[in-house]
């Protein structure tokens, strides 16, 4: 996955078209492919951290609902129950967002 800040993306966008204009030439210059390559790895190691984080994000929001399935199981009748069911509701959707960004991300 890359994950392009909106300079890098405007960098190297400018630098495609100064390479295609070059290549049309036959002149391509190898600072400019060389400097796409640059960017190219900063952004891939910028997206494989993102990747990671949302990878624990995604690990802690399923531990938070084991968490949350215990405390229903462990709960008795009333308002205690009512409340740990809240709470497992909650932490699911929290799970659900956590996956779906990182698939998101993940086939981006």
């Amino acid at each position: 996955m890359h994950s392009y800040t909106r300079a890098e993306s405007r960098e190297r966008g400018r630098l495609f078209r100064k390479g295609f204009h070059q290549s049309m030439g036959d002149n391509l210059d190898p600072r400019v492919t060389a400097r796409m390559h640059e960017i190219d790895a900063v952004a891939k190691e910028r997206g494989a951290r993102e990747l990671a984080a949302l990878l624990r994000q995604q690990e802690t929001a399923r531990d938070t609902v084991a968490a949350a399935k215990a405390a229903v199981r462990a709960s008795k009748w009333g308002p205690d129950r009512s409340a740990a069911k809240d709470a497992l509701r909650d932490a699911e959707k929290h799970l659900r967002r956590a996956e779906r960004a990182y698939h998101r991300a993940e086939n981006s």
